[in-house]
């Protein structure tokens, strides 16, 4: 116990280099693990030959430097899968290949569906990132996006008819959408935390709860006032062209996706991350997750700050519902159907990745997005079966999660004062 308790200390007493230099590790190993695990999966799978191995350095053009190609054996078995090309596609896929490869396209549908993937991943991943700076486990993101995206769409098409069209409607409609999924959201996040303050009922309950209702209220509200009688499945109308985010600067063709949206996602980061390390509220936050007792102590509104710590969260989980009607579907779907039903959800695991960190979260995003979207290029682009597809980037997660977890949990348990569970005075203020 001497030893684990040893550990955790020093996973809590990390430097922020040495965080970073522990989670590249952990990708590093997870790809070795996940390489290993292939290549053994490859031998009992049946092949006329083993899998050719390629590896090399791509360079511009058509150069590159080779370290290895032919086949590998164990015990005279050949592996039919090549762990080097599904990590290539799991990678490169995700950007629709190498930029430099003849044809490539930073407006391939690769990288739109990247980087729209991002942009949600990150208000979802920020959204989780407030609560859990509360000490608040919110896991009811999901339901504070379907209440964002209905409230937006119905407010766009409510105003729409008032509104001038072109540009000038685009400078009235998009950020009342926004605003409107925030307000959403945000209202729907301080439920579960006015019943953490005031009746201390378990966040974790209450919006695991809440995120059914949500889903299953919004189909009902849909079906009974905003059903698109034109539109064969459960859903509204379409929303105005010209409230949708425009695609710009670079005009992406396929589904939908803007670098507007990702710009004003990566300022939101920057915007929250002022908000817990530059503001006295911030400082409410951080100081109640971390030591509870020293924040009361120093004044601290306990049941406020768990208020509006919920507030806030809610409000980015509900911008994250009001942009995947913006960018994906132009209009509210059933309940379940937003976001796949799980970006919410998906939005814990950035959060973690990132050590909760706002700036983190970008990173943390951007991870994710790469293993979602290159994940279909390995299933459409190898022979490896889906379901050990789905292992890799599992892996990974878990590997580079790992760490970033054990040290919440040491932080929880009060290691990173080295006096146990002593309440420190100046509420763990160095924490970053």
């Amino acid at each position: 116990m001497s030893r684990l308790r040893d550990v955790l200390e020093r996973l809590v007493g990390a430097s922020g280099a040495e965080r970073a230099v522990i989670s590249i590790a952990a990708l590093v190993l997870s790809i070795l693990v996940g390489a290993v695990i292939v290549f053994v999966s490859g031998l009992g799978a049946a092949c006329d030959a083993g899998a050719n191995y390629h590896l090399a350095i791509p360079l511009p053009g058509s150069f590159e430097i080779l370290l290895f190609d032919g086949r590998l054996s164990l015990f005279g078995y050949k592996s039919c899968y090549d762990p080097i090309n599904v990590y290539a596609k799991l990678f490169v896929g995700a950007i629709g290949g190498l930029p430099w490869e003849s044809g490539w396209q930073p407006t391939n549908l690769s990288m739109e569906v990247l980087l729209r993937r991002m942009t949600l991943l990150l208000f979802a991943g920020l959204s989780v990132a407030v609560s859990f700076r509360a000490g608040l486990f919110n896991i009811g993101t999901q339901g504070q996006m379907v209440w964002g995206a209905l409230v937006s769409a119905v407010t766009v098409l409510f105003v729409a008819d008032f509104a001038p069209a072109g540009l000038a409607g685009t400078v009235i409609l998009l950020p009342l959408a926004l605003f409107s999924g925030a307000v959403a959201g945000g209202i729907w996040g301080a439920i579960p935390g006015a019943l953490k303050a005031y009746a201390d009922a378990n966040e974790v309950i209450t919006t695991i709860m809440l995120n059914f209702v949500a889903s299953f209220g919004a189909t009902l509200m849909i079906k009974l006032f905003f059903q698109d009688p034109e539109y064969s499945n459960i859903g509204t109308r379409r929303i105005p062209v010209n409230s949708l985010v425009p695609s710009l600067p670079m005009g992406f063709q396929g589904t939908r996706s803007s670098i507007l949206a990702l710009i004003f996602a990566l300022l939101f980061a920057f915007i929250v991350y002022f908000v817990l390390w530059g503001t006295s509220f911030g400082f409410d936050v951080r100081t109640s997750g971390l030591q509870p007792e020293a924040a009361t102590y120093a004044g601290v509104n306990a049941e406020r700050t768990i208020v509006r710590s919920m507030t806030i969260s809610g409000a980015l989980g509900g911008i994250a519902g009001a942009l995947w009607v913006l960018l994906s579907t132009g209009r509210m779907l059933s309940g379940g159907d937003v976001a796949g039903g799980s970006l919410g959800f998906d939005g814990i695991t950035v959060s973690v990745l990132a050590g909760n960190n706002p700036i983190g979260v970008i990173f943390g995003s951007a991870l994710f997005g790469v293993l979602k979207s290159g994940r279909n290029a390995v299933n459409f682009q190898t022979d490896v079966p889906p379901e050990l597809v789905e292992v890799l980037p599992g892996l990974i997660i878990l590997f580079v999660a790992m760490p970033e977890f054990f040290r919440m949990i040491g932080k929880r348990i009060g290691l990173d004062s080295g006096q146990g569970s002593n309440v420190r005075t100046d509420g763990g203020e160095d924490d970053e």
